[in-house]
């Protein structure tokens, strides 16, 4: 079973696709490169709509042909997905056609989308055990499969959408954040921190430092005698621990770093085994015709051949630059 149910409508009209409300208000703004690209190309990704015809994704994609006045195009008709989830799917797509998110407003995305991936997966995976449910077409064919978000799990494929990239760690701390700030259980000094960085976050401060402050809170509160909540008390508390959390990760990034040149070092051959490397190596030039080389190789074998060559010419370059400069007696010793 496809990762979404649908189908691919090689001629479907214009103007029978229905925009709807959007995220973004400018997203017809500055379609000239685009439609230079589609009138070169043609539309190599098809645009997304429900089978009402109510657009998915591909808003500047659908402006563009409209503009170029074609009367027909390529859609992927998709079923089997929330009503909800196809409104979050539409934002996605809106959010990456002109102007990023704020960071908090990714970050609630991010969880709905979150939350509903999951209980989309949830739901395909009773279908595939169970049968299809009532109402859902098949997948298309193996040349007509459907827009992917990307593999991994929900948290992943979230983060995928919505920054165009797989790491959602910054997406995950906003949301740890607001959850602290709402959580009536949490200390009201802890709440008040984690409100101040919200704010700090809204102002355009960067996304860790905030976190590892509300951490540091959260640490201090636990350390306060008799559940104490001065916040003076707490942000002396909560300073000291920052410190001492920052003084961990440096002490764990020194660490690393080491065990890394370490490893690196304990795998770097002998000056015995490099000889005996390019003994084997003398000549080879001989053995090879170099015309037929560079007319037959890939462009992927061509730029692995160069890349080793460029690489070869750097370590000749270092070690000659070694040898020049070491102390005179120590070429007699060798």
């Amino acid at each position: 079973m496809s990762d979404a149910h649908g189908h691919i409508e090689l001629e479907r009209r214009v103007d029978s696709i229905k925009v709807g409300v959007r995220h973004r208000s400018d997203a017809e703004r500055d379609l000239a490169p685009l439609m230079r690209s589609i009138e070169r190309l043609g539309l190599l990704q098809p645009v997304t709509i429900t089978p009402d015809g109510m657009l998915v994704c591909g808003h500047r994609r659908l402006a563009a042909v409209k503009q170029l006045g074609w009367p027909t195009l390529r859609v992927w008709v998709r079923t089997g997905v929330s009503d909800h989830l196809t409104q979050l799917l539409a934002e996605q797509d809106e959010n990456t056609m002109h102007r990023p998110l704020s960071p908090l407003d990714a970050a609630r995305l991010y969880r709905e989308l979150k939350e509903l991936l999951a209980e989309d997966a949830a739901r395909r995976q009773r279908a595939t055990r169970f049968g299809a449910e009532d109402g859902e077409e098949g997948a298309g064919g193996p040349d007509s499969g459907p827009p992917q978000l990307g593999a991994g799990k929900a948290a992943r494929q979230a983060a995928q959408a919505i920054t165009n990239s797989a790491s959602h760690t910054r997406l995950e701390q906003i949301c740890t954040i607001e959850s602290i700030a709402a959580d009536e259980a949490t200390p009201t000094s802890v709440r008040k921190v984690a409100e101040e960085e919200l704010e700090r976050i809204r102002e355009g401060g960067a996304v860790d430092p905030s976190y590892q402050r509300v951490r540091a809170a959260i640490a201090a509160a636990e350390q306060a005698p008799d559940n104490d909540e001065s916040t003076e008390d707490l942000e002396e508390l909560a300073a000291r621990a920052l410190v001492q959390a920052k003084a961990d990760r440096a002490r764990r990034i020194r660490e690393n770093r080491l065990k890394r040149e370490a490893a690196a070092e304990a795998a770097r051959r002998s000056v015995h085994s490099f000889t005996l490397m390019w003994d084997d190596l003398a000549g080879w030039v001989n053995r090879y015709d170099p015309i037929k080389v560079g007319r037959e190789l890939t462009d992927e074998q061509w730029d692995s051949f160069q890349q080793t060559l460029t690489e070869s010419v750097a370590f000749a370059e270092a070690a000659r630059e070694a040898r020049e400069n070491q102390p005179s007696d120590a070429l007699v010793d060798a």
